[in-house]
């Protein structure tokens, strides 16, 4: 797998929507020393700071501002830049943003997701599309059971609700377009994999960010939901997932062609809490005070994956504990608390990946 893995993408041109957000910028980064030409189709960079200035990656990618709401726009990058694979992330990612405004939630996540495979299936040159959605797509129970695959979509809150939408749109295009029809000769998958974390996050509303931007002004964390149990798992663990589905679907999308989960190990499945105390150890000081408000809208307690069929069918499998993605995590954050220049953040997220691409393959050798 890790040969597959090298040859896969080098001379490929590779679109990735959604490219300037947290996860699109290190899947940029890894395309890139995989070889890959990258084209991002994108708003700007959703916060300040962000992870795609951080780095420079404007230096590395072909960058196309544009909104996959805008239909006309977006097929004209797929036919301008004529992509052989497809990255799909741009999305409102934000639970408790979907409450405040849950059309333009499902207007991108939905039409946007809709937008994207319009786009590929009248786009010859695409052979493989990969749509990103969330394990909080699922109906959730808040069961100590992971979900397959098979399992029902769902969603209490618009985010999620948005997410289990995107997923029944992604599966009826294939179907109806890209399978029994053959009107693409495309072959398209989605994953879902959720609770990422990694150098380069600062959305609102979420536990890291909100973490380090306290660490850095050595003010307390606020946590408001310490109870909340959830499968942490570091940045790199779901994109190698997607990057090796993507390259066995390039090679034989009809067999590889479907719905993934990319989860971490049990043992990371751990309280917002514990999380806290472990970022707290590895910054070196710090504090936090729980703030549970009155009233405050529904997110979920407990949510895990199933990852059986991923270990069997892709050789892919979790790699870090929750030490080592905590770890991981901080110390980039705190690489750039330093001033360090992005040359130097660069090289550091590069030596990630080169690192992790190491044990991705000696993993699947002893699958």
């Amino acid at each position: 797998m890790g040969n597959l893995l090298k040859n896969a993408y080098r001379d490929k041109t590779v679109l990735v929507t959604g490219h300037t957000g947290f996860k699109g910028g290190w899947l940029s980064l890894w395309l890139k020393e995989l070889g890959s030409e990258v084209v991002g189709y994108s708003l700007e960079p959703p916060t300040q700071p962000n992870l795609y200035n951080a780095l420079d990656l404007q230096k590395q990618v072909t960058h196309i501002t544009g909104d996959i709401r805008n239909q006309t726009n977006l097929q004209k990058a797929f036919q301008e830049h004529q992509p052989e694979i497809v990255f799909h992330l741009a999305a409102q990612p934000i639970v408790l943003e979907s409450y405040k405004d849950p059309q333009l939630t499902y207007e991108t996540n939905v039409m946007g997701t809709v937008n994207v495979l319009e786009a590929t299936r009248k786009t010859k040159s695409v052979k493989t599309c990969v749509v990103i959605t969330s394990d909080k797509c699922y109906e959730n129970k808040e069961w100590v059971y992971g979900y397959r695959e098979t399992d029902p979509m769902g969603g209490y809150d618009p985010y999620s609700s948005s997410k289990g939408c995107a997923e029944l749109v992604v599966a009826s295009y294939r179907k109806s377009f890209f399978e029994s029809c053959q009107d693409s000769s495309a072959s398209l998958s989605s994953v879902r994999a959720g609770n990422v974390i990694g150098g380069g996050d600062w959305a609102n509303d979420r536990i890291i960010p909100d973490t380090v931007k306290a660490l850095a002004a050595n003010i307390p964390i606020t946590i408001r939901n310490p109870h909340a149990t959830r499968p942490w798992q570091y940045v790199l663990e779901p994109l190698g997932g997607y990057l090796q589905l993507g390259a066995l679907m390039n090679k034989n999308g009809a067999e590889y062609a479907g719905a993934w989960n990319f989860g971490p190990k049990d043992s990371n499945i751990v309280t917002v809490e514990k999380l806290v105390k472990g970022a707290i150890k590895c910054w070196g000081k710090g504090s936090y005070k729980i703030d549970q408000p009155k009233a405050c809208p529904h997110e979920a307690q407990l949510l895990k994956l199933d990852t059986s069929k991923a270990q069997l069918l892709l050789k892919w499998k979790p790699i870090y504990d929750i030490n080592q993605t905590i770890e991981k995590t901080i110390n980039w954050y705190k690489q750039f608390y330093e001033k360090a220049a992005p040359e130097e953040l660069c090289k550091l997220s590069i030596k990630e990946i080169r690192e992790y691409t190491k044990l991705m393959a000696t993993s699947t050798e002893k699958t």
